[in-house]
């Protein structure tokens, strides 16, 4: 019973601290986080604004969506090393 509790206890204490690194990766990547909040909402505005546009604000979401799947694979990468 005790042996199940330590490791129970060592488990929830590796979780922990993995869960607090990634968190710290994370936080240190403001300008990456700045910028993905910034295309979300370029987005959204796009997204919005009327479609008689000649193609132009369809191509514009198209590489928003681009942009913003790059600044997320650069934030996942940063994240893993």
């Amino acid at each position: 019973m005790i042996a199940r509790q330590s490791v129970l206890a060592a488990v929830l204490t590796a979780t922990a601290t993995l869960s607090l690194a990634t968190a710290a990766n994370a936080e240190n990547q403001p300008h990456m986080r700045a910028a993905l909040a910034s295309l979300q909402n370029a987005r959204a505005q796009l997204q919005t604004a009327t479609p008689d546009k000649g193609g132009h604000r369809v191509k514009a979401i198209d590489l928003v969506n681009a942009a913003i799947a790059e600044v997320q694979r650069g934030i996942a990468f940063d994240n893993r090393n």
